[in-house]
């Protein structure tokens, strides 16, 4: 990725985009515009040499790091470029996922819905490994966070029943896992049983946050 001024000396922004697009060693090179001059035309000329996003400063840390997540998106497989990315797009299509959360302990719960609905997400709950495979029956979810000690069926349990239902229609809902004691071979052995990723208890916001962007940028 590079995020390019549009005022520097010697070269300016679109004469480096013009330099980036004609190096076939930089072609795949993710391009977003940072100005504080905004002129008519600009956001075409941005367009037009590729620019994945065009943004006039100031700009704070969170638009930065929301433009970069929208940017990144678009090199997934399958997405199509719905125009160039502006402040404006940024806040109006932010990424929100439909997750469930599949947690038994009420404070747990609470923090956890609390931090994915800061995030944007739209967050349902299911109290127990049995009540989380009869939602993901009844819903479509973007993902699933799989507490794995739960009562009546616990996480790996339930992930191994929702990856058997999946298998007709060939769909992968990714899982994470949550767990108060991560251990040597855990990672492996949650990747096992048809999990995607893990965080560990207590949540760290940030850690969830990467791990529900770097799964669903990712497939």
């Amino acid at each position: 990725m590079a995020v390019i001024d549009y005022m520097m000396p010697g070269m300016d922004g679109f004469e480096l985009a013009e330099a980036i697009k004609k190096d076939p060693h930089l072609a795949g090179v993710t391009m977003i515009m940072l100005t504080s001059v905004g002129q008519r035309g600009h956001a075409a000329r941005c367009q037009e040499l590729g620019f994945s996003a065009y943004l006039l400063k100031p700009i704070n840390s969170q638009e930065l790091l929301d433009t970069i997540s929208a940017a990144l998106l678009e090199t997934t497989p399958g997405y199509t470029r719905q125009g160039i990315l502006t402040r404006h797009s940024i806040r109006e299509s932010k990424h929100r996922f439909k997750i469930l959360l599949a947690e038994d302990n009420p404070v747990n719960q609470r923090l956890a819905v609390r931090m994915l609905q800061k995030m944007g997400h739209i967050v349902s709950v299911a109290h127990n490994g049995r009540q989380a495979l009869q939602a993901v029956e009844d819903e479509q979810f973007d993902l699933v966070l799989m507490d794995i000690q739960m009562p009546e069926l616990d996480g790996l349990e339930s992930t191994a029943a929702i990856r058997e239902k999946e298998k007709p229609s060939g769909r992968h809902i990714p899982i994470i896992a949550m767990t108060a004691h991560a251990m040597t071979g855990d990672r492996e052995r949650f990747l096992q049983a048809g999990m995607d990723g893990y965080v560990s208890k207590p949540i760290n916001v940030n850690e969830l946050s990467e791990t529900i962007m770097h799964l669903m940028m990712n497939g």
